[in-house]
C-alpha cells in the first residue's frame, strides 16, 4: 500500500500549503461572506455531515450557495439549477464557496488533494452497492481530487465513474501527483 497519502510529509505539504494562501483565502472568504451577507441576509456558513478517513464523520465547511430550503441529494448539482443563489454561482464558478475547508485541512479532517468526501447515506448506499468503494477511505478526503479532474461536473449519482480514479489517487498518491492535480485545478478554475 502508498504510504504517501497518511504520511507526515503529506501533512506538512497540506498545513505548509494552507497557511501560504491563508491571507488570500480569508479576504476571500470575508468578501463572499459580505456578498452573501447583502443579498441572503443570513447564515454565511454551509455545514454537513461528511465521511472521511477510515470511515469517521466530520462537518465540512463551505461558503452557502444554496437557498435555505435546499435539501435534496442533487441540490446545487443540476445545470442551471433553481436553488443556488445568485451570489452563489459566482462563488462556485471561482471555487471560492470551498475555501472554508482550510479550516478542515488544518484540524486534520480533510487534505488539498485526496477523494471528494461524501454524505453518511450516500456512502452507506455506494459501500452496499460498489464493489471497493470502501478503499477510497483509507486516506483523507481532499478540496480536490483526480476524480474531479476527470470529472468536474459529476453528482453523487456518479460515484461508480468517479471511482477508478480515487483509487488510482490512492494508489499512485505522492508529493508530485498532489502537486499535477492541485495546478490542473488552479487551471480549470482560471
Amino acid at each position: 500500500m502508498n504510504s504517501y497519502p497518511n504520511s507526515a510529509l503529506k501533512r506538512l505539504a497540506d498545513i505548509s500549503f494552507s497557511l501560504v494562501v491563508l491571507p488570500f483565502a480569508l479576504f476571500l472568504v470575508v468578501l463572499g461572506s459580505i456578498a452573501i451577507l447583502a443579498t441572503q441576509g443570513s447564515k454565511v456558513l454551509f455545514t454537513q455531515k461528511r465521511v472521511g478517513k477510515d470511515g469517521k464523520e466530520f462537518k465540512l465547511y463551505k461558503l452557502r450557495t444554496l437557498k435555505l430550503n435546499a435539501n435534496n441529494d442533487l441540490s446545487g448539482m443540476r445545470k442551471n439549477d433553481p436553488d443556488i443563489i445568485w451570489v452563489g454561482w459566482f462563488l462556485r464558478a471561482w471555487r471560492i464557496d470551498e475555501l472554508p475547508q482550510i479550516y478542515n485541512i488544518l484540524r486534520g479532517d480533510m487534505s488539498w488533494v485526496g477523494p471528494r468526501p461524501e454524505r453518511p447515506h450516500i456512502v452507506a448506499k455506494c459501500i452496499e452497492e460498489i464493489p471497493n468503494y470502501g478503499k477510497r477511505h483509507v486516506v483523507l478526503p481532499g478540496i480536490t481530487g483526480w476524480a474531479q479532474i476527470h470529472h468536474p461536473d459529476a453528482t453523487p449519482n456518479d460515484n461508480l465513474l468517479k471511482l477508478p480514479y480515487d483509487l488510482e489517487y490512492v494508489e499512485k498518491a505522492g508529493f508530485k501527483f498532489d502537486a499535477l492535480i492541485i495546478w490542473k485545478t488552479l487551471v480549470a478554475i482560471g
